[in-house]
């Protein structure tokens, strides 16, 4: 038995689903990517059998300049020496908030906490509070939000959540302005808040952005953009500063500390503060975690900014993207197959998608060439570009590219079955195993 096959064994009998994050266990890989990762290395990650892939997952997206980048990580162990936590509110704690503050124009409060799930709920909680409303109204066609109750329960993964809290969730369609304005008439003076991303794998149109901001400002309803995955990737200052637009509340994570877990919830006063102690007002029980302020992980955000600002990551971030995406469409025009293997979304995260005979997106086939890309030591569930994606890495990609849309294009002639050598790619979001 390779390690591999072991410590994947061990993780299913100790871990339900194996690993910790649904997008990480197995089913959503193709059956020879590497089971359990030993340790990565800018952006290159080994696993246990001491396999060498170059890496376009980085963590769930939450790698922006590279695994281990020294300066970070050097910000991160000073603080561990400096305790780690503490029993008041830290220094760091103080100079990150500060750090955030300064950076975004539309964030004149801050709270930070360990996981996106948090802050995101967090942020209905306040918009709740602030407008003495029930509904929660979200975008259909963004993939996740939070594993609370009222984020999952309007998912087909449902079980466990009464229906009484699967109503509040409302839905509305990205880019379709009509269906965000029938929503607000339908629960006019009852809708608490609405969440989406200012982009996903499709971009905003038609001022659709601005629109919504619209919209909210007249219903009432707090606008919070979830910059889970945009922000730190699309600008320093995200996607409400690249797309031109301002949230009442907004939420980050993922990228903003390099891997080290912190995500945060900032915004207008007037809402933050309804979580805070100012005398004579109701009190609201935001977030309290012990963990949320940890010193490392503040530490490694204060110095993830400096990086950025110095380095140009996010320039970086979108110059790699463009060339990767300009590769891979030359590499699927070439074999004729543009109409069956095409990229969607911005150049800086971009999507990749593998149809089938009729042209439809298919997850068999994208297993075909997820597989073959593994079998050249590129793990690539999704392209999630970082700094240290250099040309080499770029060209060393679109070289295993070219090979595995040639097996691809074989299968689309052939019988996909008898290309695919492990399990088929499933989606996280589905109603049985």
């Amino acid at each position: 038995m390779s390690k591999n096959e072991e410590y994947c064994k061990k993780a299913h009998m100790l871990i339900p689903a194996g690993a910790h994050t649904y997008s990480r266990t197995d089913e959503v890989f193709p059956g020879n990517a590497p089971k359990v990762i030993e340790r990565s290395k800018g952006v290159y990650t080994w696993d246990v059998d001491g396999n060498k892939y170059i890496d376009y997952g980085m963590a769930c997206r939450s790698v922006t300049v590279g695994y281990d980048y020294d300066r970070i990580s050097e910000a991160a162990i000073r603080q561990i020496h400096n305790g780690n936590t503490a029993t008041k509110a830290s220094k760091i704690e103080v100079e990150a908030a500060q750090e955030m503050c300064n950076l975004f124009p539309w964030v004149e409060m801050i709270k930070f906490a360990k996981n996106g799930s948090t802050v995101t709920s967090a942020a209905t909680k306040l918009a709740r509070a602030y407008t003495g409303r029930k509904y929660i109204a979200r975008c259909r066609e963004h993939s996740f939000f939070s594993y609370d109750d009222w984020f999952i329960g309007s998912t087909v993964m449902n079980s466990g959540i009464p229906q009484e809290i699967q109503d509040l969730t409302l839905q509305f369609s990205f880019n379709d302005i009509d269906s965000v304005k029938k929503l607000f008439d339908e629960y006019k003076g009852e809708i608490a808040a609405l969440i989406m991303e200012p982009c996903d794998t499709e971009e905003p149109i038609n001022d659709f952005l601005q629109k919504v901001r619209k919209l909210c400002t007249d219903y009432g309803v707090v606008y919070i953009l979830d910059e889970m995955i945009t922000g730190f990737r699309w600008d320093l200052l995200g996607a409400c500063r690249y797309y031109g637009v301002e949230p009442d509340l907004v939420t980050f994570g993922k990228g903003m500390a390099n891997g080290f877990s912190v995500a945060a919830l900032g915004g207008k006063r007037e809402i933050m503060d309804l979580g805070g102690l100012t005398p004579g007002k109701e009190r609201v029980f935001l977030i309290s975690t012990t963990h949320g302020a940890e010193m490392s992980s503040l530490g490694a955000l204060v110095e993830t900014i400096h990086v950025y600002k110095e380095l140009n990551v996010t320039e970086h971030i979108w110059n790699m993207g463009s060339r990767l995406v300009r590769g891979l469409n030359e590499i699927a025009s070439e074999y004729s197959l543009q109409e069956y293997f095409y990229i969607q979304g911005a150049d800086c995260s971009p999507n990749f998608v593998v149809c089938n005979k009729d042209k439809q997106p298919s997850l068999e086939y994208r297993t075909v060439f997820c597989q073959e890309l593994v079998k050249q030591g590129i793990l690539m569930p999704y392209i999630a570009i970082a700094y240290e994606h250099t040309e080499k890495e770029i060209s060393d990609t679109l070289e295993a590219a070219r090979e595995a849309m040639k097996v691809y294009r074989d299968s689309l002639n052939g019988e996909v079955g008898r290309f695919i050598e492990g399990n088929v790619i499933k989606p996280v979001f589905r109603k049985f195993n």
